[in-house]
């Protein structure tokens, strides 16, 4: 293939919207890439001209997207470069997209936590209030509402036992996470 493969570092300048289509998802957003120069008269940075694309993504990438990506977050993305042309209301206008192979978060400019999705598990990549969740209808809230590990009933609440339903016991792990308390160890006496 012929494609051209480029790298932007730049931020998000919209939301991501995504949608479901026949073959899966499919998501977007408008990105922004501002150059810095050093200016040696002024001895200081000065900022280029904002060049804006459009990222769009499909399937698995397009879904982490959704539920990662905020406006204003710092990103790195890489992709192929498509440019187009298009005439509306007799101008023409160029349009330059970027088809994501890969987007991440700018670690030169923050932090970030990498959490892997399991193919059961698609909640994690589902944002607040959406309608189209796909962990059913009675949980009401993302990760910090009520059915998420910190409102009442979530993964971090204590079950009837006294233990854990998520985080540590889920994955079969004794060791408590930052969230849990560690059980007190019960020892027979003789």
């Amino acid at each position: 293939m012929n494609d051209t493969l480029v790298t932007l570092v730049g931020n998000a300048a919209t939301g991501v919207e995504f949608r479901e289509t026949a073959t899966g998802g499919m998501a977007r957003f408008r990105f922004a890439v501002t150059p810095r120069r050093w200016d040696r008269e002024k001895q200081l940075w000065a900022d280029g001209h904002t060049s804006f694309y459009t990222v769009w993504a499909w399937r698995t990438l397009a879904l982490n997207l959704s539920g990662s990506v905020s406006v204003g977050e710092p990103l790195v993305v890489h992709g192929r470069l498509k440019v187009r042309e298009e005439e509306r209301e007799g101008q023409r206008r160029t349009f330059v997209d970027i088809e994501a192979v890969a987007v991440g978060h700018d670690l030169t400019r923050g932090t970030s936590a990498f959490r892997r999705v399991m193919r059961g598990e698609p909640a994690l990549t589902a944002r607040v209030g959406s309608a189209d969740r796909a962990d059913g209808p009675d949980d009401t809230g993302g990760p910090d509402g009520p059915g998420g590990p910190d409102g009442p009933g979530g993964a971090g609440a204590p079950d009837a036992s006294g233990g854990s339903r998520g985080g540590a016991a889920r994955s079969g792990s004794k060791k408590p996470t930052g969230r849990q308390k560690a059980a007190p160890e019960l020892v027979s006496a003789p």
